[in-house]
C-alpha cells in the first residue's frame, strides 16, 4: 500500500481507538474504493495523516489529485485529542453506522472550521506578500543615520580658538577677562601696583562708584541685540526710529500679515511714551490714544493694517539719551523694536570764507617750555612756507618771549604748569576747521605738505591724520580687552589698513606729534592738565574709540639738529629744561594710577 502525507493543521490523531476511514468514502470523485485505499492517522505526527491513494506511490499528492472533499464522511470519523502513537501495523476500518458516530461528527466539524479559516488566511497572506514584494521590490529607503551626538555638539577646543581669533599675539575673543603677559621684546604694567596694598581696597571702591556713574551718563551697557522671531505675523521697524524729548514720531514699517480671522486684535504698549493713530476710527476699533498701551481691534483686515500705517510715538518724559522697547502683540505672537529718544546733535561748524584758502581753515599750535631759541627757528621755517597762518603758542617758561609777529598769538602760563595743560590752553583758542599740532622744535621744509592732510580729512571721516618727522610716522595700534576688573589696552607697532582712496595713508590708533585734526574733536577729548612732563600715547588711549586716526607719511617735516648751545644763558635753560623732561619714579606711579582709575584699565603691554 502506498502512503502519502496530507497536511491537517487542526487535526488531533484518530488512532486512539484504531480508526480507518475508506478514501472513496472523503473523495469519491476520484474513484477509490476497496480495502487497501484508507486513511490512517497516524498518532506520532501531530496534525498529519498518512493516506493510501488507490494504490500509487506518490508522495505530497497534489491539491488537484486530491478531488473533492466529502465532509459526510470525514463527519464519521470519530476525532481524539490523544497523541498516543498506533501500534505499529494497527490497521482498520471503521464500518458504517459504527458507534462513534456522534462523537466524530462534533469533533471534525470543529476541525473542518478552524482549517478552512486558516487556509483562507494563508492565502490571503500569500497574495498580499507577493503584491508587497512586487511592488517595493525596487524601492530600498535608506535609513537614516543617527549621528553619535556627543560628537555633533561640542566646541572648538580653546588652542583652535586663539588661533582663529588673535591679533598681534592678542586674542581677541569675548571672554570677560584679561591679563598682560609680558615678554623679553614686551614690557608690561599693573596699573593698581601704583597704589599701596592699605590704600587699594578703598582706590577700588571709588573706582567702582565712578565707573557706575559714568555707565549711566553714557547709557551703558548697551541694549541686548534685538533678535526678530521667526514666523511673526507683524512687519515692524528693527532698528533706526528716533524721536526727540517730548516730540512725536510716526512709527513706519508697522504691519499685520497674519492669517485671516473673523477679528483681529493687536496691541501696542510703550513705556516711556505713548501711543496714538492719525486713523479716524472709532473708539471700539482703537482704544487708548494717548496712552502707554495701545488696543486695535476690527474685523478689517484693511482697516487693520491702515491704522497700524498711522501709528504715532510721543515722548512724555524728557530724557537725554534713553530706548524705549516698544511692544507689539497679537494672540500669542510678540513682536519688540526700540525708539531712540535723544537729541541730535549740534553741529560746530567753521566758516571757511569764500574763497576757502587754507589760512581760513588751518591754525597751527605748539607749546614751549625754556627753549626760545627752538621756538625763533620753528616759527620761521613756517613764514617760510606759510607767511599769512595763525600760530597760537603756550608758553609755561620763566620769562616771556618777545615775538614780532602778527599772525602769532602768545600765551603765557604759570611757569612750569605742564605739558599737557599747554596743549590744552593752545588748542582751546584755535577759530578755525582744523589745527596742526607741532612741537617748538620741529623744522618746515619743502615736504611739509599741509594741503595734502587736509585734503585727507576733507574726503574721508578720519578725526586726526599725521605725518612723519624725518620718516619717523612712529605709528601704533591700541587693542582693547574688556574684563570686569577692568580693560587690558595693548599697543602694537604700525597700522590696521590702508586708508580708502589715498593708498599711501593707512589707518592706525596713534601717530607722532605732528599732525592735522578737527578741531572740535579734539577739544573735545582733550590733554589731561595732570600730565605734566612726558606724555603723548596718554592722549590717544583717552581717545580710544573717539577719535579715528590715519597716518601719511608722505607729509614730512623736519627736527632741528640737537646741537649744544654756545650762548650760556642757553646752555642754563637747556639744563633746567634737562631736568624737567625726564620722568622720575613718583611720576611713572602717578601715570599707572591715572590709568587705572580714570581709564579703568587694568593693565598694558
Amino acid at each position: 500500500m502506498h502512503i502519502k502525507r496530507l497536511a491537517f493543521p487542526t487535526f488531533k490523531h484518530l488512532t486512539e481507538r484504531g480508526v480507518a476511514v475508506r478514501l472513496d468514502e472523503l473523495w469519491p470523485s476520484e474513484g477509490c474504493g476497496g480495502t487497501d485505499d484508507i486513511v490512517r492517522f497516524d498518532a506520532g505526527l501531530p496534525r498529519v495523516a498518512w493516506v493510501a491513494k488507490c494504490g500509487r506511490s506518490e508522495r505530497g499528492i497534489r491539491p488537484s489529485r486530491l478531488g473533492a472533499w466529502n465532509p459526510v464522511a470525514l463527519a464519521k470519523v470519530p476525532f481524539s485529542c490523544a497523541r498516543d502513537r498506533p501500534q505499529s501495523g494497527e490497521r482498520g476500518r471503521a464500518p458504517r453506522g459504527s458507534g462513534h458516530q456522534g462523537a466524530g461528527s462534533a469533533g471534525s466539524g470543529r476541525c473542518l472550521w478552524f482549517l478552512k479559516r486558516f487556509l483562507l488566511i494563508f492565502g490571503l497572506g500569500i497574495i498580499l506578500f507577493l503584491f508587497l514584494h512586487s511592488k517595493f521590490s525596487s524601492f530600498k529607503p535608506e535609513l537614516p543615520r543617527l549621528a553619535p551626538i556627543a560628537q555633533k555638539l561640542k566646541l572648538l577646543p580653546e588652542e583652535r580658538l586663539r588661533n582663529l581669533f588673535t591679533y598681534d599675539g592678542i586674542w581677541l575673543f569675548p571672554k570677560n577677562e584679561c591679563k598682560c603677559e609680558t615678554t623679553k621684546q614686551q614690557r608690561g604694567y599693573n596699573f593698581q601696583d601704583a597704589y599701596s596694598k592699605s590704600d587699594l581696597p578703598a582706590v577700588k571702591a571709588r573706582r567702582q562708584a565712578e565707573y557706575e556713574h559714568f555707565q549711566r551718563r553714557e547709557g551703558l551697557p548697551r541694549p541686548l541685540p534685538l533678535l526678530a522671531q521667526p514666523n511673526l505675523p507683524f512687519g515692524y521697524p528693527v532698528h533706526g526710529v528716533e524721536v526727540m524729548p517730548l516730540h512725536t514720531v510716526p512709527i513706519p514699517g508697522l504691519q499685520f500679515e497674519g492669517p485671516d480671522a473673523s477679528l483681529y486684535e493687536v496691541t501696542l504698549t510703550a513705556s516711556l511714551g505713548t501711543l496714538n493713530t492719525l486713523a479716524d476710527t472709532s473708539d471700539n476699533e482703537v482704544q487708548g490714544r494717548g496712552q502707554k498701551q495701545l488696543i486695535i481691534s476690527t474685523s478689517n483686515r484693511v482697516l487693520l493694517n491702515f491704522i497700524l500705517q498711522h501709528v504715532t510715538y510721543t515722548s512724555t518724559v524728557y530724557q537725554h539719551h534713553q530706548v524705549d522697547m516698544v511692544t507689539l502683540e497679537s494672540k500669542s505672537s510678540v513682536a519688540k523694536f526700540p525708539v531712540t529718544i535723544r537729541h541730535p546733535v549740534i553741529p560746530k561748524l567753521y566758516d571757511p570764507g569764500p574763497e576757502r584758502k587754507l589760512k581760513d581753515l588751518v591754525t597751527i599750535a605748539t607749546k614751549t617750555f625754556l627753549r626760545p631759541h627752538k621756538l625763533m627757528v620753528l616759527l620761521h621755517s613756517i613764514r617760510e612756507y606759510y607767511p599769512d597762518l595763525t600760530v597760537i603758542v603756550a608758553d609755561d617758561g620763566k620769562e616771556p618771549l618777545k615775538i614780532n609777529d602778527n599772525h602769532v598769538e602768545y600765551y603765557t602760563m604759570p611757569f612750569g604748569k605742564g605739558w599737557f595743560a599747554g596743549r590744552n590752553l593752545a588748542i582751546s583758542q584755535v577759530t578755525t576747521k582744523y589745527v596742526l599740532w607741532v612741537d617748538d622744535d620741529f623744522l618746515f621744509i619743502s615736504k611739509t605738505k599741509i594741503e595734502v592732510l587736509v585734503d585727507v580729512l576733507e574726503k574721508t571721516e578720519l578725526d586726526v591724520v599725521g605725518g612723519s618727522v624725518l620718516g619717523n610716522v612712529f605709528q601704533f595700534k591700541l587693542l582693547l580687552e574688556q574684563s570686569k576688573n577692568g580693560a587690558c589696552i595693548h599697543r602694537r607697532p604700525g597700522s590696521f589698513r590702508p586708508m580708502d582712496g589715498f593708498p599711501n595713508c593707512v589707518v592706525t590708533s596713534g601717530v607722532v606729534n605732528f599732525f592735522l585734526a578737527h578741531t572740535e574733536r579734539l577739544q573735545r577729548v582733550g590733554f589731561d592738565p595732570r600730565l605734566q612732563r612726558v606724555a603723548h600715547s596718554e592722549f590717544f588711549i583717552d581717545g580710544l574709540g573717539s577719535l579715528f586716526v590715519g597716518s601719511c607719511p608722505e607729509v614730512i617735516i623736519g627736527h632741528q639738529p640737537h646741537s649744544k648751545a654756545v650762548d650760556s644763558e642757553l646752555v642754563a635753560l637747556e639744563k633746567t629744561y634737562n631736568t624737567y623732561r625726564t620722568n622720575t619714579k613718583d611720576q611713572v606711579h602717578f601715570k599707572l594710577a591715572l590709568h587705572y582709575f580714570k581709564n579703568h584699565l587694568q593693565c598694558s603691554t
